[in-house]
């Protein structure tokens, strides 16, 4: 699945040229940066430290603004309920999109459109006369311009980096946003204390205006040009088959559909209630939240050294300590002691992501990414509304505790049946080049790999061989990437 930082519940998504072709990359670049970090590269990465900033910041500026309106916990609710419902709906057509015309331009617009609300937003609250139908409409249009943006920004980044770099380019983007979303956490909380939401609400708006900017110069010269499809329904329908083909694919999205909506309930509802009641209040959920970020950062910083060879099993092994923080609400432990779980739980997370990003950017062919990661999005996210819904009547009827407890069993469960798929404990990082077995599950042939990225015969580096008649739709996916 698409995995985003779960506690905070903020985005993911980036940029650039095909894998198994020479990218912008390649060209020359200072001696100081990584052979893997080309132009594309930096500059989504660039773009995504300055959005991460501003956006985490706005999510604490959107709820003082919503109480300086004289809203309630409520209200702060339904503006949530009026980002996430367009982020739901729009996200399928988001990605046919995507896969249709050039990812960068889908993603300059829907920073635009996350501009111009935010803009909107900021000057409203400035005034003083915000009203919740426009906070809701507002964000709302943000959830639409993130439903069109995370598609395209997930594709754009996977096919910026080559294969034999692919992990370690990821691992140090998600560290760096991840990094980007405390430090914009921490400024945000100061400044609404210091200048008022508005301000920075109008910060977020900036940040849109300048991410875009960086984003208009990538340069997509050497992406083929997409041969036209047979209309926006095919596409779906095209991004589908390749979704459902996969065993390994649909099996995880199903099961974070259940981890996602189960640690949103956890995070908005059972972790505040918890820190009220048992732990004094809310400055210790904080800094337990704190925790997580720091552990997602050093998970990212463990996933640029480490490059596991059977990275599926391991990142959903992986899952299991994502249930830690629930166990630890539901006892519930000292503050010190949550933190250190929340901690645990992000580094957890890192090994998952970073293994599931460089699956997909090795599994999935390129003209499809983008489709293929909206499914991915829409399972992760589809039953995220009913669980933070029922997370109160759970209460009611069950108990804190045992409910918290039920959480972590049904984490436990989903991840442990995601193990009976073969795909998931046998597929293996493949050399560059070298296409899928049957299943997808590691190489198709045990031979050297010379320095084009085909296997080395008799006569020197050749191309991939084709898939036999029968062959998997991963092996299928693998040639078109690498050959």
């Amino acid at each position: 699945m698409t995995i985003r930082p779960v506690f905070g519940l903020a985005g993911r998504g980036g940029g650039g040229d095909s894998p198994g072709v020479t990218n912008r990359s390649a060209s020359p670049r200072s001696a100081r940066r990584p052979e893997w970090a080309g132009r594309n590269y930096v500059l989504l990465t660039a773009a995504t430290i300055v959005t991460s900033l501003g956006a985490n910041g706005a999510l604490i500026a959107t709820t003082w603004a919503v109480f300086e309106s004289g809203g309630d916990a409520g209200d702060v609710g339904l503006v949530a309920m009026a980002r996430f419902l367009p982020l739901v709906l729009f996200l399928l057509i988001g990605g046919a999109v995507a896969d249709r015309i050039p990812r960068h331009r889908v993603m300059v617009a829907a920073n635009g459109l996350n501009f111009v609300s935010q803009a909107v937003f900021a000057a409203l609250v400035l005034s003083g006369t915000a009203e919740l139908w426009q906070m809701m409409v507002l964000t709302g249009l943000c959830g639409v311009g993130q439903a069109f943006f995370n598609p395209a920004a997930e594709g754009m980044l996977m096919s910026s980096v080559t294969g034999e770099q692919a992990s370690r380019a990821f691992a140090f983007y998600r560290m760096a946003m991840h990094g980007a979303g405390i430090g914009g956490a921490a400024l945000g909380g100061a400044l609404v204390a210091f200048v008022g939401a508005g301000w920075v609400l109008a910060i977020d708006a900036a940040a849109f205006a300048v991410a875009g900017a960086l984003r208009a110069f990538l340069d997509v010269s050497d992406i083929p040009e997409r041969k036209p499809g047979g209309g926006l329904l095919a596409d779906l329908r095209e991004g589908w088959q390749e979704f459902i083909g996969r065993p390994w694919l649909w099996s995880i999205v199903a099961q974070f559909s259940v981890v996602v909506a189960l640690i949103g309930a956890v995070e908005a509802v059972y972790g505040p209630l918890v820190a009220r009641d048992e732990l004094g209040g809310a400055r210790p959920w904080g800094i337990a939240l704190a925790g997580y970020g720091v552990g997602t950062v050093a998970g990212a910083i463990l996933m640029t050294r480490w490059k596991p060879r059977r990275m599926l099993l391991v990142g959903t092994l992986g899952v299991f300590p994502i249930a830690l923080p629930s166990a630890a609400l539901a006892i519930p432990l000292h503050p010190v002691g949550l933190t250190a779980v929340m901690f645990v739980s992000g580094v957890a997370m890192e090994i998952f992501g970073v293994s599931w990003m460089t699956t997909m950017h090795q599994e999935i062919p390129e003209e499809k990414l983008s489709r293929v990661s909206a499914y991915d999005w829409f399972g992760s996210t589809a039953l995220l509304p009913l669980s933070t819904a029922l997370a109160g009547p759970a209460e009611s009827a069950f108990g804190r505790t045992e409910s918290l407890w039920g959480a972590v069993a049904l984490m436990t469960l989903v991840t442990a049946l995601v193990l009976l798929v073969p795909d998931v404990r046998n597929m293996t990082r493949r050399p560059h080049g070298v296409p899928a077995a049957k299943g997808g599950a590691g190489p198709a042939v045990d031979a050297p790999v010379a320095a084009g990225g085909g296997p080395v015969g008799a006569a020197g580096a050749v191309p991939a061989p084709a898939p036999a008649p029968g062959a998997s739709a991963d092996a299928e996916g693998a040639l078109r990437r690498n050959g």
